[in-house]
């Protein structure tokens, strides 16, 4: 009696013992044993999400759920992933949590996407929050289903009985009075169709013949080409305009150094101050230009050439030469 009684509370103990460890792992008991890190993400619905649900990565159970609540008119959903360098290296501040649900009838848990992807991304820390993504409701999506079937049904009811036959009998009577008409069109439309497989003229070679497609590649071709150095001409300019920017070469310098500018602008000055003591008859031009003395003495000195000149071709070469000789001895 003895032995029967301990073996039925051993059994009891057990029974218990396997019973609670089930509950613990349904509702993620264990994980608060286990060393890992707070994070939080914000969704605007978390559809049926419970605590105690399962935190996948790639399908891969990394954590559960520990406390939902809302703030700021959002769900904020708290969880706890295990502390493994493989989680770390996962999930950073990139990763995006979404809802998701394994089927209908199937539980829902948070799916996380791997990171890393960012060139600034690094791992997520304690506390710190996670990007979300919004599922579509599953219960929105069975309602749009449902409009849509009552949609076909209704359709697939209007074709049914009289109403299919009062759209095609009207149908039905024009094809038997229009017999002829509609069979001398099908027979024009054969006719045409054979000239155009058959012929030579403009359509059967726009269809049947390979010029056109040589022509159009030869021109695609020529475009190609030319495209080409159009861009060749184009880094050539781009070429030539930074050197010019960067002060290369004598349109560079010209550009980018004010020497140039500095020396034109002297003999701008110069150029004023010599115009204006010519015009104030400073100098030999000035003088020549403005006064009127040396205008008059010129001109009297021209007169007296010119009667010299006059005098010289009256006496002839050899009174010229005469006096010349007797000038000189």
């Amino acid at each position: 009696m003895k032995n029967t009684l301990e073996t039925r509370l051993g059994i009891f103990v057990a029974l218990a013992v396997i019973a609670i460890v089930l509950i613990l792992e349904a509702v993620g008991g264990f994980e608060q044993f286990q060393s890992g890190y707070r994070v939080y993400a914000l969704f605007k619905t978390v559809q049926d999400l419970k605590v105690g649900d399962r935190v996948k990565m790639g399908g891969v159970e990394i954590g559960r759920v520990t406390d939902i609540k809302l703030t700021n008119n959002q769900a904020m959903v708290v969880m706890k992933l295990r502390d493994k360098p493989e989680v770390r290296a996962g999930v950073q501040t990139d990763s995006k949590a979404r809802v998701t649900f394994t089927g209908l009838m199937g539980q829902n848990f948070v799916s996380i996407e791997f990171g890393g992807r960012a060139p600034n991304a690094k791992p997520i820390e304690k506390d710190q929050y996670i990007e979300t993504v919004e599922q579509p409701d599953l219960s929105a999506m069975m309602t749009k289903i449902d409009n849509v079937a009552e949609g076909v049904q209704s359709l697939t009811r209007s074709f049914t009985g009289i109403k299919l036959d009062q759209l095609l009998g009207p149908l039905l009577d024009f094809v038997k009075e229009n017999k002829g008409n509609l069979s001398a069109t099908i027979s024009n439309i054969q006719a045409v169709t054979y000239q155009v497989r058959e012929g030579s003229g403009a359509v059967h070679s726009l269809l049947y013949s390979n010029d056109l497609y040589d022509s159009a590649f030869s021109t695609f071709t020529n475009l190609n080409d030319s495209a080409a150095e159009i861009k060749m001409t184009v880094a050539d300019a781009r070429k030539i305009v930074d050197q010019v920017n960067s002060g290369q070469g004598t349109i560079g310098r010209l550009v980018k150094e004010d020497t140039l500018y500095r020396e034109a602008t002297n003999l701008m000055v110069n150029l004023r101050e010599i115009s204006q003591k010519v015009n104030n008859g400073q100098g030999s031009v000035g003088k020549i230009i403005n006064d009127q003395e040396f205008y008059r003495n010129a001109k009297l000195t021209l007169q007296k050439l010119d009667q010299a000149t006059e005098g010289l071709e009256d006496q002839g070469p050899l009174s010229v030469l005469g006096t010349a000789i007797s000038k000189l001895f």
